[in-house]
């Protein structure tokens, strides 16, 4: 297939086309850094520079594919609805990423009981409400001759492919660890996230573009994890003081509202029942804290 994906420079586009590369398909990433090209090229992608404000560009591109994944972003609405408008009536697969924020109740740390599925969603707070308005564009899309799907993801750990990309979470909390000593979590830490590993989001990807029914929301998860085990396990990976609580304010200063907030201070539990049942999708990685403690440090290095 020729296949067109934006985001082909980050951790989760730039991983997603790699394994597709791989497979032998021809794959296009958009990229906003023209330093990047040559990465992307030792990966077997073929470079396109530009943004997701370029709509003509990505409208033009997303004619020529068989295939589309929108990996930059899960916010662009105007990205989004140019990709749309040229895929209109050809019946070709488009995936779209989000995240399970989505369902995040930025609570500050503290716990919640509250898991969710695919056919039970809660109505987004007004922060994450501009978000779940596309991903129901995106599904939408299927009666307007596009094979659409949303692949929520959750929280995704591993390293990718494209140097010096890295993915949201787990990152910033290493990166905060190594400039101050101390491992911290936001408030208690007893929050808790599904989590899933990059390798396991790649062949999610996979499956959706081969099979995927029309118009079909998915969540990605292989596990959870309270961020205070993780935070515990990173202390040993690294070395470090810690884990220690963490004011949200002090924690919004640090990271800003948004990731504070919901990326690191919310429970975001979801089960991932439909991407197995429909696709067969089988994740091989299951314990982030595994993966924290063996594999954190000694690939990063």
């Amino acid at each position: 297939m020729n296949i067109f994906i934006t985001g082909a420079g980050g951790f989760i586009g730039g991983s997603i086309a790699a394994g597709l590369a791989r497979d032998g398909h021809r794959v296009r990433g958009l990229i906003r850094r023209a330093e990047q090209a040559g990465d992307l090229k030792q990966l077997g992608i073929e470079p396109v520079i530009g943004s997701l404000d370029d709509v003509a560009l990505l409208a033009a591109e997303a004619q020529t594919a068989d295939a589309v994944i929108n990996a930059a972003s899960s916010d662009h609405r105007g990205a989004v609805e140019a990709l749309l408008g040229a895929l209109e009536g050809s019946n070709k697969p488009f995936l779209h990423t989000s995240g399970s924020s989505i369902v995040g109740d930025a609570s500050g740390g503290e716990a919640s009981e509250r898991i969710y599925t695919e056919d039970d969603l809660p109505e987004p707070t007004a922060d994450k409400a501009p978000r779940v308005a596309i991903d129901r564009l995106v599904l939408d899309a299927a009666s307007r001759g596009v094979r659409s799907a949303v692949l929520c993801n959750t929280l995704i750990y591993g390293h990718g492919v494209v140097p010096g990309a890295c993915s949201v979470q787990l990152p910033r909390l290493e990166r905060q660890a190594r400039k101050s000593g101390v491992v911290r979590h936001v408030g208690h830490g007893l929050n808790i996230w599904s989590n899933v590993h990059i390798d396991d989001v790649v062949e999610a990807y996979r499956l959706a573009l081969q099979k995927s029914p029309a118009g079909t929301f998915y969540f990605v998860e292989s596990g959870e994890a309270q961020f205070r085990d993780m935070t515990m396990a990173m202390a040993r990976a690294l070395g470090l003081r810690g884990p220690e609580d963490w004011p949200l304010e002090e924690a919004i200063k640090e990271w800003g509202y948004e990731m504070a907030s919901y990326g690191l201070g919310s429970n975001s539990r979801v089960r991932s029942q439909r991407i197995r049942a429909t696709l067969g999708w089988q994740p091989a990685r299951t314990s982030v804290i595994e993966w924290i403690e063996n594999e954190l440090v000694t690939k990063a290095a």
